[in-house]
C-alpha cells in the first residue's frame, strides 16, 4: 500500500449522532486495550485483532513519504500472539510499568459492509523502576474497525509515531 499522512487522512462523513455513538464505542474499545497492555496481561493483546488483522508502526517521516514499511510489522493474529508470547515470557528488558493514552478519537467513516475508520492520537509513557517516567512515544493511530459477535475488533492499526529518534526498547504493543 502506497499511502501519505495527507491520503490517510479522512474527513467525518457521518452524521453527528452516528459519529458520537461511534466515538463513544471506541473509546471503551480503547479503555479496554489500554487496561490490558498496562497491567502486563500482554498475551490478552491479540484478542483485540481480527484473524487477518494488520498492525504496523511506522515512523512519520516515512509515512509521509508514502514508505509505510514498518518498523513493527505483524499480518494476522498468529504473529500478534506470537509477538506477545515472546514479549510476555522473555526476561530480557528491565522492570517497567507503562501508561497508554488514547485522546481525539475521530470516526471517519462506516461503510455499507460494516467497516468503521477512525484516527486517534496516543501516548505511551514509561516508567522503568527507580527511574522517572519517560514520554516514550507518541502519534497518530489509523484504524480500521469491523464488529465480530457485536464486538469491535482491529483489522488494522497503523500506528504512526511522531519522532525519527526512538527509544531501542520499543518493544511493546502502542
Amino acid at each position: 500500500m502506497t499511502a501519505t499522512i495527507q491520503s490517510l487522512y479522512r474527513p467525518n462523513r457521518l452524521s453527528s449522532a452516528r459519529s458520537q455513538a461511534l466515538r463513544a464505542e471506541i473509546e471503551q474499545f480503547h479503555s479496554e486495550y489500554c487496561a490490558v497492555l498496562d497491567t502486563g496481561n500482554i498475551e490478552e493483546w491479540p484478542h483485540f485483532f481480527t484473524q487477518d488483522a494488520i498492525y504496523r508502526i511506522t515512523a512519520r517521516e516515512n509515512a509521509e513519504q508514502g514508505l509505510l514499511v514498518g518498523l513493527v510489522y505483524a499480518q494476522g493474529k498468529g504473529m500478534l500472539h506470537d509477538r506477545a508470547i515472546a514479549i510476555g515470557r522473555t526476561q530480557m528488558f528491565a522492570p517497567r510499568y507503562t501508561l497508554h493514552q488514547i485522546t481525539n478519537t475521530r470516526v471517519t467513516n462506516e461503510s455499507a459492509d460494516g467497516e468503521i475508520e477512525a484516527q486517534a492520537n496516543f501516548a505511551l509513557f514509561q516508567t522503568l523502576v527507580e527511574e522517572a517516567t519517560t514520554v516514550h512515544m507518541v502519534g497518530t493511530y489509523y484504524d480500521t474497525f469491523i464488529r465480530d459477535g457485536g464486538r469491535l475488533l482491529l483489522k488494522e492499526r497503523q500506528a504512526i509515531y511522531d519522532s525519527s529518534l526512538i527509544a531501542n526498547d520499543l518493544a511493546h504493543p502502542l
